[in-house]
């Protein structure tokens, strides 16, 4: 079972994910923004971040950079309704990009690859102290 951040303004995408992924078998935790996905991931390093771009205060991409400063192991998918930022050079450092569908089939593929391929040291030996 792996422990998975969503990252979503909308409150009806972070209760489906949060429905879904958990339906999968995974720990999930959901918040609204980059500032409380910043302050959660203070607290407890997850084992993937799923994410959306187009949110206020805080876009996906900045959060994207600041969570790889704190952790460059740390798994992050994009999830979002827009094709365009996928040719910002920025989300090119993500894991994998998905397009918001109603179908989250892609998403759920994306999750398994993202997990099953392994990335660094595992999140029992990470925590965000340790990133400092």
């Amino acid at each position: 079972m792996a422990a998975i951040l969503v990252v979503e303004d909308d409150r009806n995408q972070r209760l489906l994910l949060e429905e879904e992924l958990a339906g999968d078998g995974h720990a999930v935790l959901t918040v609204a923004s980059g500032p409380d996905a910043l302050a959660t991931i203070e607290k407890a390093m997850p084992d993937l971040v799923v994410m959306d771009i187009a949110m206020p205060e805080m876009d996906g991409l900045e959060l994207l950079a600041r969570l790889l400063a704190l952790n460059h192991h740390l798994p992050v998918i994009i999830h979002t309704a827009y094709a365009s930022y996928k040719d910002n050079f920025m989300s090119w450092a993500a894991d994998a990009y998905v397009l918001k569908r109603g179908d989250l089939r892609e998403l759920k593929d994306a999750v398994r690859h993202v997990l099953t391929k392994g990335h660094g040291p595992g999140p029992a030996e990470l925590t965000a102290e340790a990133c400092a």
